[in-house]
């Protein structure tokens, strides 16, 4: 009989590839969690994982396990959540995995309003330069800048947010701005690494730049990053131009649109679960609080509101969960 705490410490390295991660997701010891591992693999009498530089790879073995170690868990997750109504108790842990830029300048505030309401739940807030993997359990919710296309996941748009182009006074007192479209590679700027950027989405300057004169020669990065929040650090202090989400820039008095008429720039972003942890009602609770809170914050999301509105400041989302 296969012991559940050893599957469920088999599952967590399986879905994190290095041990560092799993172990800290365990509250584990490294080196417990790998003595964990090869005791389990020598119950079995089986190599479950090959290790090596990169970390723990799935043996044929290891991944037909990983395929009933997931139905395991999934049913566990219900068989807890069923008993006693407890699917209807407002608390427990949930991880939201969000781009860095929007949960940093917008979902960590509103959150703050949730948690307040909701002293019982823990939220984790993954505010990252990339999007976090469901499939691998990084997090109960993401919300993302395209739309997932997974298998057993529930996706929702959640709203549109607009960028345009920045200057600070500093740059255009050193460099002047550009005048039209035309002489945006003659100055310096401001963007993503490009083997680096994690979706296409955020692939802003090269459309702009694609009409440029040809005769002028390649555009001059001063510096790119894999953070938006970087992005704009540098941009305040005069390193380039800069694209940048106007939920980021309101207010700010160091940076001023530059060739509003040209650059307007409108994405979306997306919400999405794994359909079981859809059903957790403290989950239902949170996807409904964002799709309210940021519907409240269209206008500031599309650069034409001056600050973001707070839940506590009027009527707000409702907390009650949605059935």
């Amino acid at each position: 009989m296969l012991d559940w705490q050893d599957i469920q410490i088999f599952l967590e390295v399986a879905r994190h590839t290095r041990l560092i991660d799993a172990a800290r997701r365990l509250g584990l010891d490294h080196s417990t969690l790998s003595r964990r591992t090869r005791r389990f693999e020598q119950t079995l009498n089986t190599q479950l994982f090959e290790r090596g530089p990169q970390g723990y790879r799935l043996t044929q073995a290891g991944a037909q396990l990983k395929a009933h170690a997931e139905e395991m868990a999934r049913h566990a997750v219900e068989a807890s959540e069923s008993l006693a109504d407890k699917n209807l108790q407002i608390d427990g842990q949930i991880r939201l995995g969000v781009t860095e830029g929007f949960g940093t300048w917008v979902i960590a505030p509103l959150l703050a309003d949730f948690c307040q309401r909701h002293p019982g739940v823990t939220l984790d807030l993954l505010a990252l330069p990339r999007v976090v993997n469901l499939s691998r359990h990084e997090a109960d919710l993401a919300i993302t800048v395209e739309r997932p296309r997974s298998p057993g996941v529930v996706t929702s748009k959640l709203c549109d947010y607009r960028l345009r182009l920045y200057a600070s006074q500093r740059y255009r007192v050193r460099h002047g701005i550009p005048t039209q479209l035309a002489e945006l590679s003659r100055h310096r700027l401001v963007g993503y690494v490009d083997d680096l950027i994690f979706s296409d989405q955020l692939n802003y300057l090269d459309p702009l730049l694609s009409g440029d004169d040809p005769n002028h020669g390649s555009p001059h990065f001063a510096l790119r990053s894999t953070s938006v929040s970087t992005q704009l650090s540098a941009a305040q202090s005069g390193a380039g131009l800069a694209v940048l989400p106007c939920f980021m820039t309101a207010n700010n008095p160091q940076l001023e649109p530059i060739l509003a008429s040209e650059v307007e720039v409108v994405r979306q972003f997306w919400i999405t679960a794994r359909r079981e942890q859809r059903q957790l009602a403290r989950v239902r609770l949170l996807w409904d609080f964002l799709r309210e809170a940021l519907e409240a914050n269209r206008d500031f999301l599309m650069g034409t509101g001056d600050s973001l509105t707070l839940p506590s400041d009027g009527a707000g989302p409702s907390s009650v969960a949605s059935t």
